[in-house]
């Protein structure tokens, strides 16, 4: 339970830290935008393009799905098996930007999906890796901009989207 508190302790310091900075509220516009993009349409729109392009047969697709059955139920147990409160119900006179889709905040689920779909996408398009990874990065950090999420929250999102990503890659690809 120590160790549970000191990570909270340290993610409110650095929260608050974000939020009270000089730029913060030019974070905060793009951030919105940024956010957006995690919201699962630009998946859909790859997974139909993958499927109109190269089919049902198509790797590429198949692994994205495949890592979707995964990384979706997970990341649900996780959020409903720890329910760790979102900053602004843990913080005193705090309100986030957006209003989140559900109650709890660990861990990131637009994080998760961003790192899954941009490793994944980067292992059949190299060349894409590093913005993709960039991207992914830019949507956790958004969340916690936009006072839906503390930092760690992010964090485990990101380790969960790439170990789905590498554990679908390994059992599609071999």
């Amino acid at each position: 339970m120590k160790l549970i508190y000191s990570v909270h302790k340290y993610d409110v310091f650095m929260f608050t830290r974000l939020i009270n900075a000089g730029v913060y509220q030019h974070l905060a516009l793009f951030s919105r935008y940024i956010s957006r993009t995690g919201d699962g349409h630009l998946y859909a729109l790859l997974i139909g393009f993958l499927y109109l392009r190269e089919g049902v047969e198509s790797v590429f697709l198949q692994t994205l799905l495949f890592a979707f059955l995964i990384e979706r139920p997970v990341y649900f147990i996780l959020k409903n098996g720890f329910k760790r409160n979102r900053p602004q119900a843990a913080l005193k006179n705090f309100h986030s930007l957006v209003t989140p889709s559900d109650q709890f905040s660990f861990p990131s689920g637009h994080t998760s999906a961003a790192f899954m779909v941009a490793t994944i996408t980067g292992f059949f398009m190299p060349l894409l890796m590093l913005p993709l990874l960039l991207w992914a990065a830019l949507v956790g950090f958004s969340r916690v901009v936009l006072g839906v999420h503390f930092p760690t929250d992010t964090l485990v999102g990101m380790v969960l989207g790439v170990s789905v990503s590498f554990f679908s890659l390994n059992q599609l690809m071999s």
